[in-house]
Protein backbone atom coordinates (compact mmCIF):
# COMPACT_ATOMS: atom_id res chain seq x y z
CA UNK A 1 0.00 0.00 0.00
CA UNK A 2 1.86 3.18 -1.40
CA UNK A 3 -0.48 5.87 0.40
CA UNK A 4 0.57 7.48 3.40
CA UNK A 5 -2.26 6.18 6.18
CA UNK A 6 -1.97 6.97 9.88
CA UNK A 7 -4.43 6.10 12.68
CA UNK A 8 -6.16 7.63 16.23
CA UNK A 9 -7.00 4.31 17.87
CA UNK A 10 -7.96 5.84 21.93
CA UNK A 11 -9.78 3.72 24.56
CA UNK A 12 -12.95 4.83 25.92
CA UNK A 13 -11.48 5.20 29.53
CA UNK A 14 -12.33 9.07 30.04
CA UNK A 15 -11.78 12.59 29.18
CA UNK A 16 -9.50 13.66 25.70
CA UNK A 17 -6.36 14.23 27.62
CA UNK A 18 -4.38 16.26 25.66
CA UNK A 19 -1.46 14.32 24.93
CA UNK A 20 -4.64 12.02 23.12
CA UNK A 21 -5.51 14.98 21.30
CA UNK A 22 -1.92 15.68 20.09
CA UNK A 23 -1.61 12.21 19.33
CA UNK A 24 -4.59 12.64 16.86
CA UNK A 25 -3.45 15.95 15.33
CA UNK A 26 -0.11 14.99 14.84
CA UNK A 27 -1.78 11.92 13.06
CA UNK A 28 -4.29 13.98 10.91
CA UNK A 29 -1.02 16.31 10.13
CA UNK A 30 1.19 13.95 9.02
CA UNK A 31 -1.24 12.13 6.54
CA UNK A 32 -3.09 15.75 5.47
CA UNK A 33 0.17 16.79 4.76
CA UNK A 34 1.01 13.72 2.36
CA UNK A 35 -2.12 13.43 0.88
CA UNK A 36 -2.84 10.20 2.88
CA UNK A 37 -5.60 8.71 5.19
CA UNK A 38 -6.64 9.03 8.54
CA UNK A 39 -8.37 6.28 10.52
CA UNK A 40 -10.19 6.13 13.21
CA UNK A 41 -10.10 3.06 14.99
CA UNK A 42 -11.68 2.35 19.14
CA UNK A 43 -9.68 0.14 20.93
CA UNK A 44 -12.24 -1.13 23.74
CA UNK A 45 -10.73 -3.97 24.59
CA UNK A 46 -10.02 -3.07 28.29
CA UNK A 47 -13.52 -3.72 29.51
CA UNK A 48 -12.57 -2.91 33.26
CA UNK A 49 -11.60 0.47 32.27
CA UNK A 50 -14.26 1.48 29.99
CA UNK A 51 -16.05 4.08 30.31
CA UNK A 52 -19.75 4.94 29.47
CA UNK A 53 -20.32 7.73 26.93
CA UNK A 54 -16.39 8.00 26.71
CA UNK A 55 -16.77 7.33 22.99
CA UNK A 56 -19.06 9.96 22.16
CA UNK A 57 -16.59 12.22 24.04
CA UNK A 58 -13.78 11.16 21.26
CA UNK A 59 -16.22 11.96 18.52
CA UNK A 60 -17.42 14.98 19.54
CA UNK A 61 -13.63 16.06 20.48
CA UNK A 62 -12.54 15.34 17.11
CA UNK A 63 -15.27 16.80 15.38
CA UNK A 64 -14.82 20.39 17.14
CA UNK A 65 -11.13 20.27 16.18
CA UNK A 66 -11.79 19.51 12.48
CA UNK A 67 -9.94 16.55 12.82
CA UNK A 68 -12.14 14.81 10.02
CA UNK A 69 -11.17 10.77 9.80
CA UNK A 70 -11.69 9.17 6.46
CA UNK A 71 -12.31 5.88 7.78
CA UNK A 72 -14.13 4.97 11.15
CA UNK A 73 -17.13 3.12 12.82
CA UNK A 74 -19.37 5.18 10.92
CA UNK A 75 -16.64 5.65 7.80
CA UNK A 76 -16.25 1.89 6.27
CA UNK A 77 -13.18 2.28 4.27
CA UNK A 78 -13.07 -1.88 3.37
CA UNK A 79 -10.80 -2.31 6.31
CA UNK A 80 -13.77 -2.73 9.60
CA UNK A 81 -14.72 -3.57 12.31
CA UNK A 82 -13.21 -0.21 13.46
CA UNK A 83 -14.13 -0.91 17.07
CA UNK A 84 -12.12 -4.13 18.36
CA UNK A 85 -14.67 -5.50 20.25
CA UNK A 86 -16.35 -5.93 16.94
CA UNK A 87 -13.66 -7.16 15.43
CA UNK A 88 -13.64 -10.42 18.40
CA UNK A 89 -16.42 -12.06 17.11
CA UNK A 90 -14.74 -13.44 14.11
CA UNK A 91 -11.90 -15.29 16.66
CA UNK A 92 -9.59 -12.83 14.43
CA UNK A 93 -6.86 -12.05 17.94
CA UNK A 94 -7.30 -15.67 19.28
CA UNK A 95 -6.20 -16.78 15.71
CA UNK A 96 -3.53 -14.67 15.54
CA UNK A 97 -2.09 -15.66 18.91
CA UNK A 98 -2.89 -19.82 18.43
CA UNK A 99 -0.81 -18.62 14.56
CA UNK A 100 2.35 -17.55 16.81
CA UNK A 101 1.73 -20.51 19.09
CA UNK A 102 2.71 -22.76 16.28
CA UNK A 103 5.40 -20.87 14.87
CA UNK A 104 7.08 -21.30 18.53
CA UNK A 105 6.52 -17.53 19.10
CA UNK A 106 4.39 -18.10 21.90
CA UNK A 107 3.01 -20.30 24.28
CA UNK A 108 -0.18 -21.06 26.86
CA UNK A 109 0.55 -20.08 30.42
CA UNK A 110 -1.30 -22.01 33.04
CA UNK A 111 0.02 -19.76 35.60
CA UNK A 112 -2.67 -18.85 38.59
CA UNK A 113 -2.53 -15.41 40.08
CA UNK A 114 -1.50 -16.64 43.39
CA UNK A 115 1.73 -18.01 41.91
CA UNK A 116 2.25 -14.84 39.17
CA UNK A 117 2.27 -13.17 43.09
CA UNK A 118 4.63 -15.07 44.13
CA UNK A 119 6.98 -14.35 41.74
CA UNK A 120 6.67 -10.71 42.24
CA UNK A 121 7.30 -11.15 46.33
CA UNK A 122 10.18 -13.36 45.77
CA UNK A 123 11.66 -10.51 43.08
CA UNK A 124 10.81 -8.03 45.39
CA UNK A 125 12.38 -9.54 48.27
CA UNK A 126 15.81 -10.01 46.34
CA UNK A 127 15.98 -6.55 46.12
CA UNK A 128 14.89 -7.04 41.69
CA UNK A 129 13.48 -4.08 40.05
CA UNK A 130 12.03 -6.08 37.34
CA UNK A 131 9.44 -8.98 37.78
CA UNK A 132 9.83 -10.64 34.47
CA UNK A 133 7.55 -14.21 33.71
CA UNK A 134 9.78 -16.71 34.62
CA UNK A 135 8.97 -18.75 31.49
CA UNK A 136 7.43 -21.48 33.67
CA UNK A 137 4.85 -22.18 30.85
CA UNK A 138 6.95 -22.56 28.14
CA UNK A 139 8.00 -26.13 29.23
CA UNK A 140 4.74 -27.58 29.07
CA UNK A 141 4.65 -30.44 27.03
CA UNK A 142 2.31 -30.76 23.61
CA UNK A 143 0.23 -33.30 26.03
CA UNK A 144 -0.01 -31.24 29.37
CA UNK A 145 -1.37 -28.69 27.33
CA UNK A 146 -3.81 -30.10 25.40
CA UNK A 147 -4.87 -32.20 29.17
CA UNK A 148 -4.73 -28.48 30.58
CA UNK A 149 -6.93 -27.16 27.49
CA UNK A 150 -9.56 -29.98 27.78
CA UNK A 151 -9.72 -29.43 31.40
CA UNK A 152 -10.60 -25.64 31.06
CA UNK A 153 -7.63 -24.50 32.77
CA UNK A 154 -8.49 -20.49 32.34
CA UNK A 155 -5.19 -19.66 30.63
CA UNK A 156 -3.09 -16.49 28.69
CA UNK A 157 -1.27 -16.93 25.38
CA UNK A 158 1.97 -14.73 26.33
CA UNK A 159 4.71 -13.86 23.55
CA UNK A 160 7.87 -15.55 23.51
CA UNK A 161 10.86 -13.40 24.01
CA UNK A 162 14.47 -14.48 23.77
CA UNK A 163 16.75 -14.48 27.40
CA UNK A 164 19.66 -13.33 25.26
CA UNK A 165 20.07 -10.82 22.64
CA UNK A 166 18.77 -7.60 21.83
CA UNK A 167 15.72 -6.15 20.22
CA UNK A 168 16.63 -2.77 18.02
CA UNK A 169 13.82 -0.60 16.24
CA UNK A 170 13.90 2.41 15.01
CA UNK A 171 11.87 5.92 15.96
CA UNK A 172 11.58 8.98 13.84
CA UNK A 173 12.16 11.37 16.86
CA UNK A 174 14.31 9.33 19.07
CA UNK A 175 16.72 7.61 16.46
CA UNK A 176 17.72 4.05 16.64
CA UNK A 177 17.04 1.87 19.97
CA UNK A 178 18.51 -1.16 21.28
CA UNK A 179 17.21 -2.99 24.15
CA UNK A 180 18.68 -5.89 25.73
CA UNK A 181 15.60 -8.91 25.57
CA UNK A 182 16.33 -10.08 29.31
CA UNK A 183 14.87 -6.69 30.20
CA UNK A 184 11.73 -7.49 28.10
CA UNK A 185 8.76 -9.51 29.73
CA UNK A 186 6.86 -11.83 28.06
CA UNK A 187 3.78 -9.98 27.54
CA UNK A 188 0.68 -11.24 27.33
CA UNK A 189 -1.37 -11.34 23.66
CA UNK A 190 -4.61 -12.94 25.20
CA UNK A 191 -6.22 -12.49 28.46
CA UNK A 192 -7.62 -15.53 30.70
CA UNK A 193 -11.33 -13.93 29.49
CA UNK A 194 -10.42 -14.18 26.16
CA UNK A 195 -9.85 -10.61 24.81
CA UNK A 196 -6.48 -9.61 23.12
CA UNK A 197 -4.13 -7.10 25.27
CA UNK A 198 -3.65 -3.82 23.93
CA UNK A 199 -0.31 -4.22 22.54
CA UNK A 200 -0.94 -7.46 21.26
CA UNK A 201 -4.43 -5.85 19.20
CA UNK A 202 -2.74 -3.01 18.33
CA UNK A 203 -0.36 -4.26 16.20
CA UNK A 204 -2.53 -7.25 14.43
CA UNK A 205 -4.91 -4.33 13.90
CA UNK A 206 -2.23 -1.63 12.88
CA UNK A 207 -1.39 -4.65 10.03
CA UNK A 208 -4.58 -5.20 8.94
CA UNK A 209 -5.25 -2.12 8.58
CA UNK A 210 -2.47 -1.01 6.30
CA UNK A 211 -1.04 1.66 8.30
CA UNK A 212 2.27 2.94 7.96
CA UNK A 213 2.77 5.28 10.29
CA UNK A 214 2.49 5.60 13.89
CA UNK A 215 2.16 8.08 15.75
CA UNK A 216 1.78 7.41 19.56
CA UNK A 217 3.57 9.25 22.88
CA UNK A 218 7.07 8.69 23.92
CA UNK A 219 5.14 6.19 27.19
CA UNK A 220 5.19 3.34 24.18
CA UNK A 221 8.56 3.20 23.69
CA UNK A 222 9.76 0.99 25.80
CA UNK A 223 6.87 -0.99 24.62
CA UNK A 224 8.21 -0.95 20.83
CA UNK A 225 10.84 -3.81 21.34
CA UNK A 226 8.32 -6.38 21.83
CA UNK A 227 5.79 -4.54 18.71
CA UNK A 228 8.80 -5.21 16.79
CA UNK A 229 9.22 -9.02 17.81
CA UNK A 230 5.11 -9.34 16.61
CA UNK A 231 6.34 -8.00 12.96
CA UNK A 232 8.83 -9.60 12.78
CA UNK A 233 7.21 -13.13 14.06
CA UNK A 234 4.33 -12.40 11.51
CA UNK A 235 7.21 -11.96 8.91
CA UNK A 236 5.10 -8.55 8.44
CA UNK A 237 6.96 -4.54 7.39
CA UNK A 238 6.99 -2.64 10.82
CA UNK A 239 5.40 0.84 10.42
CA UNK A 240 6.99 3.84 10.49
CA UNK A 241 7.74 5.01 14.56
CA UNK A 242 6.83 8.46 15.61
CA UNK A 243 6.60 8.75 19.29
CA UNK A 244 6.07 12.37 20.87
CA UNK A 245 7.80 13.90 23.74
CA UNK A 246 5.88 13.94 27.14
CA UNK A 247 3.99 17.13 28.34
CA UNK A 248 4.49 18.51 31.30
CA UNK A 249 3.50 21.03 33.77
CA UNK A 250 4.87 24.29 34.57
CA UNK A 251 6.37 22.60 37.45
CA UNK A 252 8.21 20.12 34.69
CA UNK A 253 5.66 16.86 36.26
CA UNK A 254 3.37 14.74 34.11
CA UNK A 255 0.56 16.73 33.27
CA UNK A 256 -2.40 15.36 35.19
CA UNK A 257 -6.03 15.98 35.75
CA UNK A 258 -4.94 17.52 39.31
CA UNK A 259 -3.46 20.04 36.63
CA UNK A 260 -7.12 21.53 36.25
CA UNK A 261 -6.46 21.33 32.23
CA UNK A 262 -5.53 17.96 31.44
CA UNK A 263 -7.85 17.27 28.99
CA UNK A 264 -9.79 18.56 26.08
CA UNK A 265 -13.03 19.02 27.92
CA UNK A 266 -11.31 20.70 30.89
CA UNK A 267 -10.14 23.47 28.72
CA UNK A 268 -13.78 24.02 26.99
CA UNK A 269 -15.18 24.69 30.35
CA UNK A 270 -12.55 26.97 31.17
CA UNK A 271 -13.57 28.97 28.20
CA UNK A 272 -11.55 28.39 25.19
CA UNK A 273 -12.03 28.07 21.43
CA UNK A 274 -11.34 24.52 20.06
CA UNK A 275 -9.61 25.77 17.07
CA UNK A 276 -7.15 27.69 19.51
CA UNK A 277 -6.65 24.81 21.46
CA UNK A 278 -5.58 23.01 18.16
CA UNK A 279 -3.11 25.35 17.53
CA UNK A 280 -1.24 25.26 20.43
CA UNK A 281 -1.31 21.50 21.11
CA UNK A 282 0.44 21.45 17.80
CA UNK A 283 2.97 22.87 19.27
CA UNK A 284 3.67 21.44 22.16
CA UNK A 285 6.98 19.01 20.88
CA UNK A 286 6.46 20.60 17.27
CA UNK A 287 8.12 23.71 15.77
CA UNK A 288 7.93 24.99 12.71
CA UNK A 289 10.76 26.38 10.61
CA UNK A 290 9.71 29.88 11.08
CA UNK A 291 8.90 30.32 14.60
CA UNK A 292 5.60 31.20 13.51
CA UNK A 293 3.02 31.03 16.60
CA UNK A 294 -0.75 31.22 15.06
CA UNK A 295 -2.25 28.83 12.47
CA UNK A 296 -5.23 27.56 10.74
CA UNK A 297 -5.53 23.30 10.85
CA UNK A 298 -5.46 24.04 6.96
CA UNK A 299 -2.14 25.93 7.84
CA UNK A 300 -0.98 23.47 10.19
CA UNK A 301 -1.54 20.62 7.91
CA UNK A 302 0.67 22.92 4.94
CA UNK A 303 3.17 23.36 7.53
CA UNK A 304 3.60 19.98 9.55
CA UNK A 305 6.82 18.38 9.39
CA UNK A 306 6.77 14.97 11.83
CA UNK A 307 10.86 15.71 11.59
CA UNK A 308 10.91 18.78 13.22
CA UNK A 309 8.98 17.22 16.63
CA UNK A 310 11.41 17.56 19.46
CA UNK A 311 12.82 14.85 22.17
CA UNK A 312 12.68 17.16 25.00
CA UNK A 313 9.42 17.15 27.39
CA UNK A 314 7.26 19.65 25.98
CA UNK A 315 5.67 22.43 28.90
CA UNK A 316 2.01 23.17 28.72
CA UNK A 317 2.08 26.90 29.52
CA UNK A 318 -1.30 27.69 30.43
CA UNK A 319 -0.83 31.01 30.38
CA UNK A 320 0.81 30.85 26.24
CA UNK A 321 -2.53 29.20 25.73
CA UNK A 322 -4.93 32.21 27.40
CA UNK A 323 -2.73 34.45 25.08
CA UNK A 324 -3.05 32.77 21.81
CA UNK A 325 -7.20 32.33 23.13
CA UNK A 326 -7.16 35.95 23.05
CA UNK A 327 -5.87 36.37 19.51
CA UNK A 328 -8.54 33.87 18.51
CA UNK A 329 -10.78 36.38 20.34
CA UNK A 330 -9.53 39.58 18.35
CA UNK A 331 -9.86 37.79 14.71
CA UNK A 332 -12.90 36.24 15.26
CA UNK A 333 -15.91 37.97 13.09
CA UNK A 334 -18.15 40.42 15.46
CA UNK A 335 -21.15 38.01 15.19
CA UNK A 336 -19.54 34.74 15.83
CA UNK A 337 -17.99 35.66 19.07
CA UNK A 338 -21.38 37.40 19.84
CA UNK A 339 -22.49 33.87 19.56
CA UNK A 340 -20.25 32.25 21.72
CA UNK A 341 -19.77 34.50 24.05
CA UNK A 342 -23.95 34.97 25.15
CA UNK A 343 -24.01 32.66 27.44
CA UNK A 344 -21.59 33.87 29.28
CA UNK A 345 -22.54 37.56 29.13
CA UNK A 346 -26.38 36.43 30.22
CA UNK A 347 -24.99 35.04 32.92
CA UNK A 348 -22.60 38.39 33.66
CA UNK A 349 -25.14 40.58 33.18
CA UNK A 350 -28.87 40.43 34.33
CA UNK A 351 -30.35 44.10 33.00
CA UNK A 352 -31.96 45.04 29.89
CA UNK A 353 -28.46 45.63 28.30
CA UNK A 354 -27.84 45.37 24.17
CA UNK A 355 -25.86 41.72 24.78
CA UNK A 356 -24.09 42.98 21.17
CA UNK A 357 -22.99 46.03 22.59
CA UNK A 358 -21.18 44.40 25.21
CA UNK A 359 -20.08 41.62 23.15
CA UNK A 360 -18.03 44.25 21.31
CA UNK A 361 -17.15 45.89 24.41
CA UNK A 362 -15.33 42.87 25.61
CA UNK A 363 -14.01 41.07 22.64
CA UNK A 364 -10.25 42.10 22.46
CA UNK A 365 -10.11 42.60 26.42
CA UNK A 366 -10.54 39.05 27.34
CA UNK A 367 -8.72 35.80 27.38
CA UNK A 368 -10.84 33.44 27.41
CA UNK A 369 -15.00 33.72 27.94
CA UNK A 370 -14.98 33.57 31.83
CA UNK A 371 -13.12 36.67 32.38
CA UNK A 372 -16.27 38.34 30.76
CA UNK A 373 -17.51 38.20 34.27
CA UNK A 374 -15.21 40.15 35.91
CA UNK A 375 -15.09 42.36 33.09
CA UNK A 376 -18.76 42.91 33.40
CA UNK A 377 -18.94 42.97 37.36
CA UNK A 378 -20.19 46.57 37.33
CA UNK A 379 -22.93 46.57 35.02
CA UNK A 380 -25.68 45.16 37.03
CA UNK A 381 -24.38 47.32 40.21
CA UNK A 382 -21.52 49.09 40.95
CA UNK A 383 -19.33 47.96 43.19
CA UNK A 384 -17.91 49.91 46.91
CA UNK A 385 -14.92 51.97 45.59
CA UNK A 386 -12.47 54.29 47.29
CA UNK A 387 -12.09 58.19 46.48
CA UNK A 388 -8.64 57.65 46.03
CA UNK A 389 -9.64 56.04 42.23
CA UNK A 390 -10.36 59.49 41.19
CA UNK A 391 -6.41 60.40 41.45
CA UNK A 392 -4.83 59.36 38.46
CA UNK A 393 -1.39 61.06 37.83
CA UNK A 394 -1.34 60.74 34.06
CA UNK A 395 -5.10 62.13 33.65
CA UNK A 396 -4.43 64.89 35.98
CA UNK A 397 -6.89 64.16 38.59
CA UNK A 398 -7.78 64.08 41.82
CA UNK A 399 -10.98 63.93 44.08
CA UNK A 400 -11.12 67.06 44.43
CA UNK A 401 -11.22 67.97 40.54
CA UNK A 402 -13.15 64.68 39.92
CA UNK A 403 -16.40 66.63 42.09
CA UNK A 404 -15.65 70.13 40.39
CA UNK A 405 -15.77 68.63 36.94
CA UNK A 406 -18.99 66.43 37.65
CA UNK A 407 -20.84 68.77 38.59
CA UNK A 408 -20.49 70.61 36.49
CA UNK A 409 -20.80 67.96 33.31
CA UNK A 410 -23.71 66.81 34.81
CA UNK A 411 -26.39 69.39 33.76
CA UNK A 412 -24.55 68.79 30.17
CA UNK A 413 -25.09 64.90 30.00
CA UNK A 414 -28.78 65.99 31.70
CA UNK A 415 -29.48 68.59 28.74
CA UNK A 416 -28.03 65.99 25.83
CA UNK A 417 -30.77 64.84 23.53
CA UNK A 418 -28.53 62.51 21.64
CA UNK A 419 -27.33 59.92 23.92
CA UNK A 420 -25.10 57.94 21.49
CA UNK A 421 -21.72 57.47 21.90
CA UNK A 422 -20.19 60.23 19.35
CA UNK A 423 -22.87 62.95 20.81
CA UNK A 424 -21.66 62.64 23.99
CA UNK A 425 -18.23 62.37 23.18
CA UNK A 426 -18.25 65.41 21.47
CA UNK A 427 -19.99 67.13 24.24
CA UNK A 428 -17.45 66.31 26.88
CA UNK A 429 -14.54 67.06 24.51
CA UNK A 430 -16.25 70.39 23.67
CA UNK A 431 -16.15 70.82 28.01
CA UNK A 432 -12.69 70.02 28.36
CA UNK A 433 -11.69 72.57 25.50
CA UNK A 434 -13.88 75.25 27.23
CA UNK A 435 -11.94 74.52 30.41
CA UNK A 436 -8.74 74.35 28.59
CA UNK A 437 -8.25 70.34 30.25
CA UNK A 438 -7.16 67.17 28.72
CA UNK A 439 -9.90 65.13 26.99
CA UNK A 440 -8.86 62.17 29.82
CA UNK A 441 -8.88 64.66 32.63
CA UNK A 442 -12.53 64.72 32.23
CA UNK A 443 -13.34 61.16 30.88
CA UNK A 444 -12.02 59.91 34.29
CA UNK A 445 -14.10 60.96 36.39
CA UNK A 446 -16.98 60.46 34.47
CA UNK A 447 -15.79 56.80 33.65
CA UNK A 448 -15.12 55.67 37.37
CA UNK A 449 -18.40 57.53 38.64
CA UNK A 450 -20.14 54.96 36.32
CA UNK A 451 -18.05 51.77 37.29
CA UNK A 452 -15.69 52.12 40.13
CA UNK A 453 -12.98 50.23 38.43
CA UNK A 454 -10.15 51.76 37.39
CA UNK A 455 -10.28 49.58 33.80
CA UNK A 456 -13.36 49.31 32.27
CA UNK A 457 -14.15 47.35 28.54
CA UNK A 458 -15.29 50.99 27.12
CA UNK A 459 -14.52 54.97 27.75
CA UNK A 460 -16.62 56.74 29.48
CA UNK A 461 -19.26 57.58 26.81
CA UNK A 462 -19.53 53.71 25.32
CA UNK A 463 -20.55 54.01 29.00
CA UNK A 464 -22.84 56.34 29.08
CA UNK A 465 -24.66 55.31 26.04
CA UNK A 466 -24.66 51.62 27.48
CA UNK A 467 -26.32 52.98 30.54
CA UNK A 468 -28.54 55.23 29.16
CA UNK A 469 -29.40 59.28 30.65
CA UNK A 470 -30.97 58.05 33.59
CA UNK A 471 -28.90 54.69 34.91
CA UNK A 472 -25.57 57.56 34.01
CA UNK A 473 -27.01 60.62 35.83
CA UNK A 474 -28.43 58.16 39.14
CA UNK A 475 -24.39 56.97 38.89
CA UNK A 476 -22.83 60.00 38.10
CA UNK A 477 -24.91 61.85 41.59
CA UNK A 478 -23.46 58.64 43.73
CA UNK A 479 -20.63 59.72 42.65
CA UNK A 480 -20.64 63.20 43.54
CA UNK A 481 -22.06 62.34 47.01
CA UNK A 482 -19.19 59.82 47.54
CA UNK A 483 -16.73 62.46 46.85
CA UNK A 484 -18.35 65.42 48.93
CA UNK A 485 -19.00 63.13 52.10
CA UNK A 486 -15.10 62.57 51.33
CA UNK A 487 -14.13 66.13 51.72
CA UNK A 488 -16.32 67.20 54.40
Amino acid sequence: MSKTRTRFAPSPTGRMHVGNLRTALYAYLLTKHEGGQFVLRIEDTDQERYVEGAIDLIYRALQETGLTYDEGPDKDGGFGPYVQSERMSSGLYMDYAKKLVDLGEAYYCFCTPERLASLKSRTDSEGGEFAAYDKHCLSLSREEIEENLKAGKPYVIRLNIPNEGETAFHDEIYGDISVPNEELDDMILIKSDGYPTYNFANVIDDHLMGITHVVRGNEYLSSSPKYNRLYSAFGWDVPVYVHCPLITNEDHQKLSKRSGHASYEDLLAQGFLPEAVVNYVALLGWSPTDNREIFTLEELVEAFDYRHINKSPAVFDIEKLKWLNGEYFKKMDDETFYQKALPYLKEAVTGPYDMHVLADMVKTRILVFPDIAEQLDFIDSIPAYDVELYRHKKMKSDPEKALTILKEVVPLIQEQVDFSNDALFECLKNYAVDHEYKNGTVMWPVRVALSGKASTPGGATQLLELFGKEESLRRLADGIRLLEAAQS
